[in-house]
């Protein structure tokens, strides 16, 4: 049975998923960022029929998802509309200085302590470390919204599909 219409929606729907997270991440993190530039979808054919499948660098869950830290649980809401906690916890390590330090050099942090001095920037990116994983990262959902809208979208808009493939495909004899 052909299933063109079936694909096109799916594709669609794939399209959509991915347009919307690439947009809220513009919007809560600003500009592109190396995360937005790889989410992407692919439509696989499989036994049962296809499989959309979502792709995105390693970390974009935690960005998703949040992260717990050590006194503070995390929760985000799922593409099913639950609130649930971050399956992500700081436990014994902090997020690498490395990282924050370009962080802080690229925001241009530079703090003043009540004397006036600016604030070493080792011990300024410590305290943030030290902040990070007590109180973990809120995760900003961009990829569980779209989803959920998506999917909210999938039933009746596929059975058309399906309806128009079906009557595509009758043969008379």
């Amino acid at each position: 049975m052909k299933t063109d219409n079936i694909q096109r929606y799916l594709n669609s729907f794939g399209q959509q998923v991915v347009n919307r997270a690439k947009g809220i991440l513009q919007k809560k993190k600003g500009g592109k960022t190396r995360l937005e530039k790889t989410i992407s979808f692919e439509l696989v054919p499989i036994d049962e029929g296809y499989s959309v499948r979502f792709f995105m660098a390693d970390y974009g869950t935690f960005v998703d998802k949040g992260v717990s830290g050590t006194k503070q649980t995390q929760k985000f809401q799922n593409y099913q509309g639950k609130v649930i906690s971050s399956p992500y916890k700081y436990t014994t390590k902090q997020p690498p200085s490395g990282v924050l330090d370009k962080w802080v050099v690229r925001k241009g942090i530079a703090p003043r302590d009540e004397g006036g001095r600016f604030i070493k920037r080792k011990s300024l990116v410590y305290l943030i470390a030290r902040k990070i994983k007590r109180d973990g990262i809120k995760g900003i959902a961009f990829f569980q919204k779209p989803l959920m809208l998506g999917l909210r979208q999938f039933g009746s808009d596929l059975l058309e599909g399906v309806k128009e493939d079906i009557i595509n495909n009758l043969t008379i004899k």
